[in-house]
């Protein structure tokens, strides 16, 4: 009797510490940053690409195999951006400095990525439209992409399970597409 006794607490501290693996692995992947730009640069060989910011500052962020391209072709990788420099993109990573790396990339090519600085307004119950107030007093509307993502400053997250909330200072970064803005990120200020 005494064996299984211990089989059982020795079973029970190895899924404890499988688990405690799996979620310092998992956090480990998180996306934690968000550079949004044009590729300045793609270099293959170190599996690097170069983002050009708004303000001028270039931001150098490694790309793994792992790495998701969207807007491309499906499927697209990291290194399927080799070729697209100015295109413009929002890149979500992980890790600081020099080791970060590029979790996934939101590939939009010629079209440019606008922002708007404002409160939040109002979110649509059940729609995907958050409305944001400029400091002008302009009420602008934004339809919510599949894809958007909100940066709080201390984590970055999908809409979907971080969202807007009313009164919150963010900027808007979004694109215009038939005669629509379509907000891909909400970061907070």
């Amino acid at each position: 009797m005494r064996p299984r006794l211990i089989q059982a607490s020795h079973r029970a501290v190895l899924v404890l510490l499988a688990a405690c693996f799996a979620i310092a692995t998992a956090r480990a992947d998180e996306v934690t940053h968000v550079v949004s730009g044009t590729v300045e640069k793609v270099d293959a060989g170190a599996k690097t690409v170069a983002v050009k910011t708004a303000d001028g500052t270039v931001e150098t962020v490694k790309f793994t195999e792992k790495t998701t391209v969207t807007g491309l072709k499906d499927g697209a990788k990291g290194a399927d951006l080799v070729g697209k420099e100015g295109g413009h993109v929002i890149v979500h990573t992980a890790g600081e400095g020099a080791e970060k790396t590029a979790h996934s990339v939101e590939w939009f090519g010629d079209k440019t990525v606008h922002t708007t600085e404002g409160t939040v307004e109002d979110v649509g119950k059940g729609t995907k439209v958050v409305a944001v107030k400029t400091a002008d007093g302009t009420k602008e509307a934004f339809e919510v992409s599949g894809h958007a993502t909100v940066d709080t400053g201390k984590a970055v997250g999908r809409f979907s399970a971080i969202g807007a909330k009313k009164g919150e200072h963010v900027t808007v970064y979004y694109t215009e597409e038939a005669g629509k803005k379509i907000a891909h990120l909400f970061k907070h200020l």
